[in-house]
């Protein structure tokens, strides 16, 4: 880690301000990392010497980035003070928002989900206006968290398609109610206290399984999501691809072989990957194939149902039916695997996760028939609200820069 040389107090690069804050930094990410360590562990790890180290661990105490728990056990020697990260320095929030409800989350600095809450949101048109159920929808998972809405570092929401960086509306969710006015973010601005940033449901899925999932150490790597939508997140030299309007990945627009060739694909809401491969897709694919035994509900949730009973069916229409879809989905693929050319594709969403290494094994085989270069697929790890997930992380690394900055 960083020595202690330079010029005392004037905190640019080289000076002792600024390599103390980034001693700080590595001993925070550490803790954070590797859970309680003791002032020798993190001498060790960063390299600095035990005077040196004693000193960062006051100093990080002192300004309640850190706390001492308990003591180590099961050693020679007397037992030695363990340190973590302080879980209450900050608080950051995130939202998944889709036309049927807003799922919100606190977590405390350490990444810990402290407070979670749910808001129906039906009907075409909102009940309520979309400002309201904003807050309304952080205000309980505050409460839930036992805090006030002042003690949110940060808030990410997460949208289906994105919100335009020139002209702040949202672009590419025609089907999201209430969201479209191009006064909204100012309106959100003034009635929250915290900064707030906006993101692709995709985007932060991606998010999700590059820092907790299938993802991780992985700098380039396409993310394919099937399940309300179809959609895709572009991770290239480690950073998010959004495109000049926000909207790279809206591959559900995308023309394909084997459908329809949509024209005002935005008014249509649809394309022909979409078409080809989205959920909705499914049900149709399963009665054409002589399938009767076809469940009831969301289209999301009935494709979802078909691909898991096709996964565990190795003959017959069931078998069948994963086949095609495979080959659907490769389809897509093969066009932004040779334009992009990524080491790494997570497929996600319940309609691609439902059928795990059988179809993930299939849409494989078929992508190495139809595409020049041959990315390895593999399935998501992040599971459980992937969306809301993300966008904690997306909270949680920005808060994390600001308030583990000791230079200031």
């Amino acid at each position: 880690m960083a020595g202690t040389s330079g010029t005392p107090g004037t905190g640019t690069p080289g000076t002792p301000r600024v390599l103390r804050a980034m001693n700080d930094r590595a001993a925070l990410d550490l803790l954070l990392e590797h859970g309680p360590l003791s002032r020798t562990r993190i001498g060790k790890l960063t390299g600095l010497s035990k005077p040196t180290a004693s000193q960062l661990l006051a100093r990080l105490e002192a300004a309640g980035l850190v706390l001492a728990t308990g003591t180590s056990e099961g050693r020679p020697g007397p037992n030695a003070q363990l340190y973590v990260v302080n879980p209450g320095a900050a608080y950051a929030a995130g939202l998944d928002v889709t036309p049927e409800r807003i799922r919100a989350a606190v977590a405390d600095v350490t990444g810990r989900t402290v407070g979670e809450f749910e808001l129906a949101t039906p009907g075409r048109r909102p009940a309520q206006p979309v400002v309201q159920q904003v807050t309304d929808a952080l205000d309980g998972a505050v409460k839930a968290a036992g805090l006030a809405r002042g003690d949110v570092h940060r808030l990410v929401i997460g949208t289906p398609g994105a919100f335009d960086p020139n002209t702040g509306r949202l672009r590419y969710a025609s089907h999201l109610p209430g969201w479209h006015s191009p006064a909204l973010l100012d309106e959100l601005a003034a009635a929250l206290p915290m900064p707030v940033e906006y993101e692709n449901d995709v985007n932060l899925v991606a998010i999700a399984e590059q820092r907790l999932g299938a993802a991780r150490g992985h700098g380039d790597f396409v993310l394919l999501w099937n399940e309300g939508g179809l959609g895709a997140a572009l991770v290239l030299g480690g950073r998010l691809h959004r495109g000049w309007t926000g909207g790279a990945g809206e591959v559900g627009f995308l023309p394909v072989p084997g459908a329809p060739l949509v024209r005002q694909v935005t008014k249509a809401n649809s394309g022909g990957y979409q078409a080809l491969a989205g959920s909705q897709a499914l049900p149709q694919l399963a009665r054409e194939l002589g399938i009767t035994e076809i469940p009831t509900g969301p289209y999301a949730e009935v494709a979802a149902a078909l691909v898991a009973t096709a996964a565990d069916h190795t003959t017959g229409p069931r078998r069948r039916l994963l086949e095609i879809y495979a080959t659907h989905l490769a389809t897509g693929l093969a066009s932004l695997v040779s334009v992009l050319d990524p080491e790494l594709v997570v497929l996600s969403g319940a309609s691609l996760t439902a059928g795990g290494e059988p179809l993930r094994a299939l849409v494989q085989a078929e992508l190495e028939e139809l595409a020049a270069s041959r990315p390895r697929l593999v399935v998501g790890d992040v599971h459980e609200q992937p969306v809301l997930r993300g966008a904690l992380e997306s909270a949680l690394a920005t808060t994390r820069d600001e308030v583990f900055d000791t230079s200031r």
